[in-house]
């Protein structure tokens, strides 16, 4: 992104788009009995409630009622979505697209479902609106920001688990991601780019230039340290800095360090995330939040600012939502990005519309006809 002198006024920032991840899979049911919906029709009002909080994108896990735990079977993520399609019908529906990654209870190492599970999701009956994609494999330590007293009172505040969450992996090779966006392509469903740090986005940036993705740019950075980025606010400058002008991106953290990130986000016109997935608390040590009371502190900070909340509409418009492009120069020149370099081409590549001159204006006459030898 460029900021121009004016970029920080809430006038000229797009409406903030609020992501609500309020399933938590991390947790199970008695880690926050007044906030883990269990049953098919609690997740649905957790998503209704979150959206009239001011949250327009649902990120999805889904809880079997049965075992407290989540899901893995597509037919039950089938089912919720359409129930969801009736509810709330204006929100974007983003399925996470881990599936799953808490550990077993053996406290064995957490590991991600298998590529062929994972592509199941591009098939999914409703199809939702986005599924997240892992883009690059990279170590996935959640513990290294956080103390135990961030997991209290929860199953994980345990030494085995914490250590069962500080050997995750993030399986992401070009064997999966080339092959995944192949399929949500073929069946209308736009990605999601879940990314670690600025590598990440380098790759997404080849992709394109190799003609193996063809379409908008959005997605979100999670940064919870070991292995992703960091708690360094420069780090977090770097990443806005680099985004193509055309893109999209939503900013996360974990725990209470969610909190001074998405104010710093929302005052440069970025996009947040909210909810128990990735954070229990309130900006003070010690008072637990609920996903809605989360949302709803991010749209008191943009109100703060002036900056509007999107709607529905707003942000299936700003996420292009249901658009593809058609070849690399035009993905590349929707997203504000360079030409690829052709052969024998130096120099730094641009791509101008105009020569940049003015033209000679040309008088038309009295009835707005242009006049013959004129021209």
């Amino acid at each position: 992104m460029y900021f121009t002198d004016d970029s920080l006024l809430p006038e000229n920032q797009d409406p903030l788009i609020i992501t609500a991840a309020p399933y938590g899979p991390v947790w199970l049911p008695s880690d926050y009995p007044e906030d883990i919906a269990l049953t098919w029709d609690q997740q649905v009002q957790k998503a209704v409630d979150c959206y009239n909080a001011g949250a327009t994108i649902l990120h999805i896990h889904v809880r079997d009622p049965k075992t407290g735990k989540i899901s893995k079977n597509f037919k039950e993520y089938g089912e919720l979505i359409g129930r969801l399609r009736e509810a709330v019908p204006k929100m974007i529906l983003q399925v996470g697209g881990s599936i799953s990654f808490s550990p077993p209870d053996d406290h064995s190492k957490a590991q991600w479902q298998g590529y062929d599970t994972r592509h199941m999701l591009a098939e999914l009956d409703p199809k939702p609106d986005q599924v997240t994609v892992a883009i690059g494999s990279c170590q996935w330590d959640i513990t290294s920001l956080t103390t135990m007293e961030d997991w209290a009172n929860t199953h994980v505040a345990t030494e085995e688990m914490l250590w069962a969450f500080s050997n995750m992996v993030v399986d992401a090779t070009p064997d999966f991601y080339i092959e995944h966006l192949k399929r949500l392509r073929q069946h209308g469903i736009q990605p999601y780019f879940a990314l670690a740090h600025i590598h990440s986005l380098e790759i997404v940036e080849r992709l394109i230039r190799r003609g193996l993705y063809m379409g908008p740019v959005n997605g979100f950075f999670s940064m919870g340290g070991g292995g992703s980025c960091g708690a360094n606010p420069f780090d977090w400058m770097e990443l806005v800095r680099r985004t193509p002008h055309g893109s999209v991106f939503t900013y996360q953290s974990v725990h209470r360090l969610s909190h001074p990130l998405a104010a710093i986000m929302i005052a440069l016109g970025q996009h947040t995330r909210a909810g128990i997935e990735e954070n229990l608390w309130d900006s003070t040590k010690g008072k637990r939040l609920t996903s809605v009371q989360m949302i709803e502190k991010h749209v008191r900070i943009a109100n703060e600012l002036g900056r509007k909340v999107a709607t529905g509409d707003d942000a299936r418009r700003i996420l292009k939502i249901g658009t593809w492009y058609n070849s690399t120069e035009e993905t590349l020149q929707n997203l504000g990005l360079p030409p690829n370099r052709q052969t024998g081409q130096t120099g730094f590549i641009g791509c101008p519309v105009t020569d940049g001159k003015l033209r000679t204006i040309q008088m038309a006459g009295s009835d707005g006809h242009p006049l013959v030898g004129e021209l």
